[in-house]
């Protein structure tokens, strides 16, 4: 089972030459270090591509990666995992991680095998680029999630984490989440403060609670909710904002924007 890029040629290159320099660009030099989650942005390159470089160049990149986002399009499932083969990209091939794959859809009652809904979903195929870049052994389990209520939520967060615990590997998880959509820079900075506020306090329950009560538009809550959760549980103690940034400093048009947000959970 191969997956084909979708978005490749849109949101990012589909050469592979000019992939890799647009990529390395992104990505400062510096040391990284062991981190057990990342939430990083899914727009179209141009825009977010220096969030998702700078957050993602802060992590040491495990050869096992559990990458979970948003389904934009509203196909299949709304937990699913994509089980088996690989990932294509500009870059080369991308193995599934098929071991970890099945010891998740066994230990996690949400979590349905489902590549149908993976298809034309971009907000997990962006990241996987920068993993391969930054470690061109990676393996990946890609989750994709759909409407998903607080309780099960956290519940499946708690599954998560307690699983990663047990298999005692440094597994990586990456959150893929935009934040506000189409309000004024001034707007969207204030809702996405709130929320990125309760990240850094290491509260999935209240990033959700405050995205519902605030009305944020963050279409990557439920994946990021899900990997505070397994985060805390396997002992997270801090988060940090790597960067903020919004679309209108690309376009020079602030009346409405996109925000993005790229944070780091040790």
């Amino acid at each position: 089972m191969h997956r084909e890029p979708a978005v490749a040629g849109q949101f990012y290159p589909a050469n592979k030459d000019k992939l890799r320099d647009l990529i390395a660009g992104f990505i400062p030099q510096g040391e990284s270090r062991k981190v057990m989650g990342v939430v990083s942005p899914h727009a179209g390159y141009v825009y977010s591509g220096a969030v998702a470089g700078q957050t993602l160049a802060q992590a040491r990149i495990p050869d096992r990666v559990v990458i979970l986002g948003p389904n934009h399009h509203g196909i299949g499932h709304r937990a699913a995992l994509y089980p088996a083969g690989c990932w294509k990209t500009p870059l080369g091939e991308v193995v599934i991680d098929e071991p970890l794959a099945r010891t998740l859809l066994e230990r996690c009652s949400l979590l349905t095998e489902d590549p149908a809904a993976h298809r034309f979903e971009h907000s997990l195929e962006v990241q996987v680029p920068f993993l391969q870049f930054l470690n061109p052994q990676v393996r990946i389990v890609p989750i994709c999630l759909g409407r998903i209520n607080l309780a099960e939520l956290m519940a499946f967060g708690r599954e998560l984490g307690t699983c990663l615990k047990d298999i005692r590997e440094d597994i990586l998880l990456v959150a893929s989440s935009d934040m506000t959509h189409y309000e004024s820079a001034a707007q969207a900075r204030e809702k996405d403060t709130a929320a990125v506020e309760k990240i850094l306090a290491l509260d999935p329950e209240g990033l959700y609670q405050v995205v519902a009560a605030r009305r944020i538009s963050m279409c990557g809550v439920i994946p990021t909710v899900a990997m505070l959760a397994a985060c805390t549980e396997l002992g997270a103690r801090s988060a940090t904002l790597v960067r903020y940034a919004n679309s209108g400093e690309i376009t020079g048009d602030t009346r409405e924007v996109v925000g993005y947000a790229g944070l780091v959970i040790e």
